[in-house]
């Protein structure tokens, strides 16, 4: 590779894309043997496929020697650039691999302009075949897209939306900041040149109009009539370029977006007014024709300010993580390396004040460690050797050494950021039907508009145009469009911020039509935090016999009750038992030594036994037990003791205020379950059920009319919580509960259940006070505009507003009631 070749890009942005390279950036891949700087990892990953493929001569190709004889046609080099997407070192970056094999992105989408785009991206997609699903977010114009690699490459997909218009990026925050910044400049400089040369024709505009009864004369109103055509030309030229390109998209495809009448309405007027200006006569319009793409472009940029706003919710999460990691080396020295080349296994040592580079286990110190960011809950948690550290959290207080237990797409916070995007896939009803109607309303507005012309041009032909070219503006479905994804996308990055991760898309419509919120007792109303607090032998055992069987039975098993005896196995060596089995919701069994022990519920123990026990054989009726059993007879009763959490009083009594039905679902059937009822109020208490039993209760009460929101946390919660209309996950659940749920409490303060509920009340009346916004706004604005009552600039202004009322309604859910914010 040439000079010239290096410095096209490497002088100007990033190697590979081009674009700006951000400050601090240290991403560099050797390519012609000199040391490339790249913007961002995906970049870099892609170029270093490329250099190692042997594959360099693409950037010979893209710059100076395009031209050249052996140079590939342009469609060739797009092909050959979006294969490049095609090799798994490249898509582990952006693409997760899913249960059923089948691969899913995150893409960023330039060209967006409304619904309608949207609606034509998500079925162009979805009919390629080996594409299982594909949706479109508008208000942060991100795509995801399962597919079948077997049957079409990503390549593929990229071409497919590249052939209707669009552009598809792999989605990194770094390369959609950039993207979003580039989008920022190109509309501050239409807007800029909309804006300035407009000034200029309304000068020239009110001498056209103060002179025309003073008889002006015939050369300097012509020469008034070329200036300003001279001046509008960079406006409906280079300003109004968009709406164009987004129009003749629509033709070609064969789908009406708002774009095509706002370009009838734009080049029609321009044409009228030239061929007014060359034949010196009639009126020209080149003001009507500035002001209006002025105000349209006004109102998007500020839309667009106001969609990179509410889609910076991802990029702040995955940009938590710190660009480089200090590494051990074999022979205990220290060095530097980029955070994204740590693998599994690795030793890195966090200093006080540093961002944990990757999620890890420690094994060496003890520090307090900053959750904020991710869980909304401020004070610090205190962590010691062999607990768990989440990427993206901040070590506040000591040096502590991880071994690094998970990175890239598979730690902690990028599932959280796929979880939060996969809450945008499932459109609600109330947006699918905005989306619909506003796919109409454009075939509907063409039809008006042609209408009312066809009216005036008997009544007036001088103001035909003109009443028509208002009617095509004013109309703009954009504040219908608007209405719905501005709403749940600021509601859904607020509840994020204080620790509720909303996973699916119906949530907000859920939570706000709910009747009943059912709770499952262990680890959600209580703390799941089971001491051990009293050991009752019956047997020819002593207590620390008994202790040791009960370890060795509960030494793999995940469930809260089981972390009591796992504090045993920690202090000392314990004895070795097989075959274990789970018999969920009633104990566990094995065999030490040959011989068969049970423990769990007293039933399930001692049901081989000549005497049989229950929970009314316990030492107490208060505490929470257990009971530890052989074949033959019952061995020892084990006290435990679960305190319920600090705010579930104060929460149940906020939701049984707004109108819910509180109910405690929970298998354990033990007196604790009465007495933790009491202490929180709840009247609602079914105790001792199976998971199917479970599952059966919350399907009865949804038959029954019930909108029903379920809270659980356990392995044994996952059929109920498959089954719940809405079902939340606490943040100490396990990883499958959390998969199957709608959404997850991060934070695990149940405070935030209340302020979820009381914001999807508000969001809900705030997308009815949007909707009901937009077709007041179009029921008023029509008939005035028919009736040839607005100028198209007044027409531009009203629709402009509009949109902006919309937006700004939407945004005041960037921010909870004062009342919450206090709590």
């Amino acid at each position: 590779m040439n000079a010239s070749e290096g410095s096209l890009h490497q002088e100007s942005g990033c190697f590979h894309c081009g674009l700006d390279i951000p400050a601090g950036s240290e991403f560099y891949t050797v390519i012609g043997g000199q040391p490339r700087q790249m913007c961002c990892p995906g970049c870099q990953a892609v170029a270093q496929v490329i250099a190692d493929g042997g594959l360099e001569n693409y950037y010979k190709h893209r710059t100076s020697e395009a031209a050249s004889p052996e140079s590939i046609s342009a469609s060739e080099q797009l092909r050959a650039e979006f294969e490049l997407y095609d090799h798994h070192s490249v898509q582990s970056h952006f693409v997760a691999e899913l249960a059923d094999g089948s691969r899913q992105a995150t893409l960023v989408i330039e060209g967006i302009t409304c619904a309608a785009c949207v609606w034509l991206l998500e079925h162009h997609i979805s009919s390629l075949e080996g594409v299982i699903a594909a949706s479109v977010n508008l208000t942060n114009h991100r795509a995801r897209v399962q597919w079948d690699e077997q049957k079409i490459h990503l390549s593929d997909i990229f071409i497919a939306m590249h052939s209707i218009g669009y552009q598809g990026h792999p989605y990194h925050p770094d390369k959609e900041e950039q993207l979003l910044e580039q989008e920022t400049k190109r509309a501050m400089r239409r807007l800029g040149i909309a804006g300035v040369f407009t000034m200029q024709i309304m000068m020239l505009a009110v001498a056209l109009y103060t002179g025309a009864g003073a008889s002006l004369e015939t050369d300097y109103e012509n020469f008034i009539r070329w200036a300003s055509l001279v001046l509008a030309t960079p406006v409906v030229f280079y300003a109004s370029r968009p709406f164009f390109q987004a129009a003749l998209r629509d033709l070609r495809t064969r789908h009406l977006t708002m774009d095509l009448p706002v370009s009838i309405a734009i080049g029609g007027a321009y044409i009228a007014s030239i061929w007014a200006t060359v034949t010196a006569s009639g009126e020209v319009y080149y003001d009507s024709v500035s002001m209006f793409t002025f105000f349209l472009l006004i109102g998007r940029f500020l839309e667009m300010k106001a969609r990179h706003r509410t889609g910076k919710a991802g990029n702040a999460l995955l940009n938590l993580l710190p660009a480089s990691a200090i590494l051990y080396t074999d022979d205990g020295g220290e060095k530097i390396v980029a955070a994204n080349e740590l693998q599994q296994g690795n030793r890195i040592l966090v200093k006080p004040g540093h961002t944990i580079p990757a999620d890890g286990v420690i094994v060496k110190g003890s520090s307090s460690i900053d959750e904020s960011a991710l869980t909304g809950e401020y004070l610090p948690l205190t962590k010691r050797e062999g607990d768990k550290v989440v990427g993206g959290t901040i070590n506040v207080e000591n040096p502590i050494d991880l071994e690094v237990t998970q990175v890239g797409a598979s730690s902690q916070l990028s599932s959280i950021v796929r979880l939060l995007e996969r809450a945008h896939e499932e459109k609600p009803r109330v947006a699918r039907l905005a989306d619909t109607v506003s796919g109409y309303f454009v075939t509907a507005v063409l039809i008006v508009a042609a209408t009312v012309g066809l009216v005036w041009w008997q009544i007036n032909p001088d103001h035909a145009f003109w009443v028509t070219l208002s009617v095509l503006v004013i109309t703009c479905p954009c504040a219908l469009s608007l209405a719905t994804p501005t709403a749940l996308t600021a509601a859904t990055g607020t509840l994020r911020q204080h620790g509720l991760l909303i996973t699916r898309g119906h949530v907000l419509e859920s939570l706000a039509r709910a009747t009943h919120i059912v709770f499952d007792k262990t680890g959600t109303l209580t703390e799941g935090n089971l001491s051990l607090h009293n050991t009752t032998p019956l047997a020819k055992m002593t207590a620390q016999e008994c202790l040791d069987i009960a370890a060795a039975l509960e030494v793999h098993s995940e469930h809260p009750i089981a972390k009591a005896f796992h504090r045993l196995s920690q202090k000392h060596q314990v004895i070795a038992a097989d075959q274990l089995k789970n018999h969920v919701g009633q104990g566990l069994e094995g065999s030490i030594a040959g011989k068969r022990y049970f423990i769990g519920k007293p039933a399930f123990a001692t049901q081989l036994c000549s005497q049989q026990l229950d929970f009314t054989d316990a030492p107490d009726t208060e505490g929470q037990w257990l009971l530890l059993a052989s074949e033959t007879e019952p061995l020892a009763w084990f006290g435990l003791n679960d305190p319920a959490r600090k705010q579930a009083a104060n929460m149940v009594q906020q939701l049984q205020s707004m109108g819910l039905e509180v109910q405690m679902l929970t298998g354990d059937s033990s007196a604790a379950v009465k007495h933790i009822a009491r202490q929180l109020k709840i009247d609602a208490v079914i105790s001792g059920v199976s998971p199917e039993q479970k599952l059966q209760h919350i399907q009865q009460l949804q038959d029954n009319g019930a909108q029903l929101i379920m809270v659980g946390d356990g392995i044994n919660d996952i059929p109920v919580l498959a089954g719940a209309q809405t079902s939340i996950a606490m943040g100490s659940a396990t990883d499958l509960a959390k998969t199957n749920a709608d959404a997850v409490l991060i934070s695990s303060e149940l405070v935030r259940l209340p302020q979820a509920l009381r914001l999807a009340r508000r969001t809900r009346a705030n997308i009815r006070q949007n909707l009901g916004w937009a077709i007041l706004y179009n029921l008023i604005a029509l008939p005035l505009a028919a009736a040839g009552m607005i100028a198209p600039w007044m027409a531009a202004i009203g629709m402009s507003v509009s949109s902006l009322v919309v937006v700004g309604n939407a945004l005041r859910l960037t921010k909870l009631d004062r009342a919450d914010r206090l709590e």
